[in-house]
């Protein structure tokens, strides 16, 4: 578990250190987002993965781990915008403020992870990455079908749970890519 710790935490520093730079460059301009244009984005992502993973050539060249990179970062965006709600159409954000909400998400993503893992017994280092693919674009279609049901479920997790899986399997498909290319 130390090794996965390591890895995740390498792993959400590249991803974090994108949202700072990207922050810089923008601003917070993606608060105009509703959640729901955030499940897109992401959809968007996962889509082009798959896409690329079962043709197996890309044409615009932007890498399958950037893409990784970048849902793991709109799913902590979705993950802020579900519970702080932009108010008089002010859609700036103090950066500090922001960077700690990051660090606050992520940190309760992990040890949503680490709970899993302890009971799966990380089963999903033997699992393939077309696969985790999959199963994000699986939870995506969930958090449409929750969104269309006005965020209400019976008795499945809520939107936030399912932004939190698709972080931790983009997280677990770049430390196995890096791995496969070590």
């Amino acid at each position: 578990m130390n090794k996965t710790n390591s890895q995740y935490e390498a792993v959400i520093h590249q991803a974090r250190e994108i949202f700072v730079l990207k922050t810089k460059d923008y601003g917070t301009a993606w608060r105009i987002l509703r959640p729901s244009s955030l499940t897109d984005q992401i959809f968007i992502k996962a889509s082009r993965i798959r896409s690329i993973q079962e043709k197996k050539e890309m044409q615009i060249n932007e890498s399958i781990e950037g893409e990784f990179l970048a849902i793991v970062n709109y799913c902590v965006m979705a993950l802020i915008q579900l519970t702080n709600h932009v108010e008089n159409e002010d859609y700036n954000m103090d950066h500090e403020a922001l960077f700690e909400l990051y660090d606050t998400y992520v940190a309760n993503t992990k040890a949503l992870m680490e709970k899993k893992n302890h009971d799966y017994g990380e089963a999903w280092r033997d699992m393939r990455i077309s696969s985790m693919t999959d199963l994000i674009l699986m939870k995506l279609l969930r958090i449409k079908q929750i969104e269309e049901n006005e965020g209400k479920t019976i008795i499945s997790e809520g939107l936030d749970a399912n932004y939190q899986d698709i972080l931790n399997y983009a997280v677990f498909a770049l430390i196995k890519k890096s791995e496969i290319e070590a």
